[in-house]
């Protein structure tokens, strides 16, 4: 793909992309090899972190025996909430600074990690949360340096975020979601165990799925490296760089995967033969978007879970409403895909026939539409929502909506086409429902 036309070099714009892989453990068994690893880090006097769901499951009781069992002290910290906000994250630094810790372990999903990395950076180098939060929410102060070795095993598989150098979070104030960006908040190591998604309920299932492709296909379809202005530095070169043919292998694949196991993974909980391509597959997307980014459906999902009224979601325990990341990401991606469609419609088409849509007879100038009806036939197929409606917006809804989502200018300046306002609130009425 390296020679792929969609990289075409021009005056003045970049002609440089680097490959950042995360460091990674992955297999069936995994997680009992903690212990290990903690100690060849260095740790001796950890802070574990997890959720209340999780704390009584297996995977914690694994991780605790295998830290344990090389004489690690642990500490857990169990009060993290699913979809992390400024309130939550203030608590876990709360919690992070009673004790000097030496090193942190994340047991749980996204939230947890993202946790973890906050309280992690918060320790390390003290500031006002805000401090390092990306503009224009917050001040987006450079992470100083190195934080302390953190390794993320997590129990689901959509995030990826122990691929990636992103915390996520809401803002409870603003009602919106927004984030830290930075190379040092990506955790040490990843130690990614199949069999720890044996518990997922199939809803989960779905939501991750679908946040793992829209990952991939927002990565494989968002602007080109080549489409950014060569930086005078290249220590201001960004995190997330734009598609490249890095990622784009790693995406492909990604997709791949999705398209042939989600359907029957989220149908048939009782076949775990599938959590290994799951897994597998979410690792995939994080280096792919963690190295190109995403674009216009991730905005527009910060408003949709940021904006959250009363939707509280069938397969996630919570005692507050909330819309599951992969959810709110999802309901928004068909629109999305049509309107992009025409800056790169091979790529779209690409992504279509990767997911499993017959393209034989296609023209790629259609790839936008035929991405967008594929996704929207697995939706059906797994239940999730048919659109913003389902979970509780009208069209009342949309200005608000549509001003949250123009905050996210970090992941639209990441879109294929320039992105207006006005392009946004009318993204949000085709988001509606779509069946």
């Amino acid at each position: 793909m390296i020679l792929d036309n969609y990289y075409t070099a021009s005056q003045g714009n970049d002609k440089v992309f680097h490959l950042n892989p995360p460091k990674i453990k992955f297999g069936r068994g995994a997680l009992r090899e903690l212990g290990f690893e903690a100690r060849a880090l260095g740790m001796s006097k950890i802070a574990l972190f997890t959720d209340p769901q999780i704390v009584n499951l297996q995977p914690v009781a694994i991780a605790r025996d295998s830290l344990e069992a090389q004489e690690i002290d642990v500490t857990i910290y169990s009060d993290v909430e699913v979809e992390p906000t400024d309130r939550s994250l203030e608590a876990a630094i709360d919690f992070a600074q009673t004790k000097i810790f030496d090193g942190y372990i994340s047991v749980g999903g996204g939230s947890v990690i993202d946790t973890t990395k906050a309280a992690n950076l918060y320790v390390t180098y003290p500031a006002d949360l805000l401090d390092y939060v990306n503009a224009p929410v917050g001040k987006a102060i450079s992470v100083p340096g190195p934080l302390k070795p953190h390794i993320a095993c997590p129990t689901t598989f959509g995030t990826a975020s122990e691929c990636t150098g992103m915390a996520i979070f809401d803002l409870l104030k603003q009602q919106l979601k927004t984030g830290i960006a930075s190379m040092y908040l990506r955790p040490s190591l990843g130690i990614v165990d199949p069999e720890s998604l044996k518990t997922l309920p199939s809803e989960v299932v779905a939501a991750n799925g679908f946040d793992v492709f829209s990952h991939a296909v927002e990565s494989l379809t968002c602007k080109p490296f080549t489409g950014r202005v060569s930086p005078s530095d290249p220590s201001q070169r960004p995190i997330y760089q734009g598609a490249n043919p890095y990622s784009d292998i790693s995406c492909i694949e990604a997709i791949k995967l999705i398209g042939s196991n989600l359907v029957r993974a989220v149908n048939d909980r009782e076949d775990d033969s599938l959590n290994d391509a799951l897994s597998f597959s979410g690792v995939l997307a994080g280096i792919g978007f963690g190295n190109a980014g995403c674009h216009i459906p991730h905005a527009m999902s910060y408003a949709v879970a940021g904006l959250v009224n009363d939707y509280k979601p069938t397969g996630w325990k919570t005692n507050h409403p909330l819309v599951p990341h992969g959810s709110s990401v999802i309901v928004n991606a068909p629109a999305v895909f049509r309107f992009t469609g025409p800056a790169c419609p091979e790529r779209h088409l690409e992504a279509a026939k990767a997911m499993g849509a017959d393209v034989s007879e296609t023209e790629s100038s259609n790839g936008g539409q035929i991405l967008a009806d594929q996704v929207i036939n697995m939706m059906k197929e797994t239940n999730m929502p048919s659109g913003i409606s389902s979970i509780g917006y009208n069209t009342m809804d949309i200005e608000a909506l549509t001003d949250r989502t123009w905050a996210q200018q970090r992941l639209l300046v990441n879109s294929p086409l320039q992105v207006e306002k006005s392009d946004i609130r009318e993204l949000f009425k085709m988001a509606m429902s779509y069946f």
